[in-house]
């Protein structure tokens, strides 16, 4: 692939290197079952591109469910052990990862420990070695820019070279808080029908449903 017009491409783990929104959610589901609160169907989609603490705060508005300490603790055994089972990479994104020159990393609402297992039992983890960051590394998850600008930072880029590719509407607020190009990606599995048009609302400048189009639209002279 040849050299794109940005200095670094940052790509969001869940539902866009990984096709996991739907096994997450799964999880979620599972876990709160459980403890004799199931979920409402659709809970988890208003909580894309959150990190954990914050969904289980979202939960708890949503649905007035107040998950234990205790019972928080089982949400990433739970959710790795439905990920070991059926979690895959999104279509296409090996090969544009192979292809790919110019710099990249990643941003994820996870954990370090859920992002590295998500790469590593897709084949992934070799296309980005140590140039992963999560929220867990600042003070304020999506949508704040927080992520985006440390990972900008650690990665020497300045912000304004970087392209952000994101599924959620949280994740494209928040690099276009952080002064970055945002472009939506709606290939995973949770698509929704007014997906793209959620992720252009926040100001992602275009959304795609294949890796294909996107390596095509990186490689475009800019306008």
């Amino acid at each position: 692939m040849p050299q794109n017009r940005f200095d670094l491409v940052i790509f969001d783990c869940d539902g866009v290197l990984v096709d996991s929104e739907p096994l997450a959610a799964l999880a979620y589901h599972n876990v709160y079952a459980n403890q004799g609160m199931p979920l409402p169907e659709g809970t988890i989609a208003q909580c894309v591109g959150m990190k954990q603490s914050d969904i289980i705060k979202r939960i708890a508005e949503l649905t007035g469910h107040q998950l234990p300490d205790t019972a928080e603790t089982g949400l990433w055994p739970e959710t790795r052990r439905v990920f070991s089972q059926s979690l895959q990479p999104t279509p296409g994104i090996k090969a544009l990862l192979e292809k790919l020159e110019t710099r990249r990393c990643v941003a994820s609402s996870s954990s370090l420990e859920r992002i590295h297992f998500s790469l590593e039992t897709t084949g992934l983890a070799a296309c980005f070695g140590n140039a992963i960051y999560s929220s867990s590394m600042v003070k304020r998850g999506k949508p704040a820019p927080d992520l985006f600008l440390h990972a900008a930072s650690e990665m020497k880029a300045d912000p304004k070279g970087c392209v952000v590719i994101e599924d959620s509407p949280f994740g494209v607020e928040g690099a276009v808080a952080a002064g970055m190009t945002a472009i939506g990606y709606t290939g995973g599995a949770h698509t929704y029908g007014s997906h793209a048009q959620a992720l252009l609302d926040k100001g992602a400048v275009a959304v795609f449903a294949d890796w294909k189009d996107i390596a095509y639209w990186m490689r475009a002279p800019n306008d």
